[in-house]
């Protein structure tokens, strides 16, 4: 029997769509503290993070809520966690496998780590997968691959996939891809790659705002692939 992947919906600002997607097996929701057009701070996630708490989602549970980050140091997220009680640190930038064993272990939280898909000239990816992944080994809890820049509706080459899940696999922990995901790709990566977790955010949105009708639809196309 094959297992459903874990859903994650990313970059939520409002408790009102939050609220809409009570019922939905949905694994994570994210907000978004780095510079972008999602930005939110932490006084702002805690409201959110508070409707999340009250949601019922996959297997009856409330989902994880995640915070992204690019590049943020120690002291940073310390005091966003002092604000909004994350379940997960998502970290977007160069951070080194020391500093997300130190998040980890202080903080007590999740830390995943996202890897840009950047490709050379001939269209493929410059580093192995596990060179790039094996520094993480037992100081992350997942990795995410995801087209570069992050939140931008671009796919990148699906090819890699398979290499990345099996160093994901090699080291113990979920591999989710994000990047161009929608309604309509979905299912091609599901049936495809068979990645651990997926993660929407753009893919989800109506003129640069989360729509429910769209992450109801996304979380069908998964539930059927």
């Amino acid at each position: 029997m094959k297992l459903q992947p874990r859903i994650k919906i990313c970059g939520l600002m409002d408790v009102q769509t939050i609220q809409a997607m009570d019922g939905l097996p949905i694994h994570e929701i994210g907000f978004v503290f780095a510079p972008s057009k999602r930005q939110i701070s932490g006084r702002a996630a805690a409201e959110l993070i508070k409707a999340v708490s009250e949601l019922k989602a996959a297997g009856g549970k409330r989902p994880l809520a995640a915070g992204v980050f690019v590049n943020e140091d120690f002291a940073g997220l310390q005091a966003v966690l002092a604000e909004a009680p994350l379940d997960i640190v998502q970290m977007h930038g160069s951070e080194t496998a020391a500093l997300c064993r130190e998040v980890r272990d202080k903080l007590n939280v999740q830390v995943w780590k996202v890897f840009s898909m950047k490709q050379d000239a001939d269209g493929h990816e410059p580093k192995r997968a596990t060179e790039r992944l094996s520094p993480y080994k037992d100081a992350v809890d997942a990795v995410l691959i995801d087209a570069p820049g992050g939140g931008t509706g671009q796919t990148f080459n699906w090819e890699a996939i398979n290499e990345y899940n099996q160093a994901a696999g090699e080291l113990g922990i979920t591999l989710y891809v994000a990047g161009g995901l929608h309604e309509g790709n979905v299912q091609e990566l599901l049936r495809t790659y068979s990645p651990g977790g997926i993660d929407v955010s753009s893919g989800v949105e109506t003129d640069g705002r989360k729509d429910i009708e769209k992450i109801r639809l996304f979380v069908r196309r998964v539930m059927e692939a």
